[in-house]
């Protein structure tokens, strides 16, 4: 039987995730905004902030995600109340 987790182990592998998350999807994104920048924009600035930024992003919600999972919609809202007729 394997020991359980500790709480710091978990913690340290969820930002462990969320840099590694990060780097990559920023460099994913900035890698497609200069291939388009090149190809389609003449060589602008603004395809790679822009594929950089989309990329933060998503790594910035993945994150969020990981430290405070959705909760299902019955916590989120109480069951209406039953009409007696």
């Amino acid at each position: 039987m394997s020991a359980p987790i500790k709480p710091e182990e978990l913690l340290s592998h969820k930002w462990d995730r969320c840099l590694a998350d990060y780097t990559v999807n920023t460099l994913t994104g900035a890698a497609v905004g200069v291939v388009t920048s090149a190809v389609l924009f003449k060589r602008r600035a603004w395809p790679v902030a822009l594929g950089a930024g989309i990329g933060i992003g998503s790594a910035y919600e993945k994150c969020a995600r990981s430290f405070v999972p959705i909760a299902p919609a019955s916590v989120l809202a109480p069951p209406l109340p039953s009409r007696a007729a």
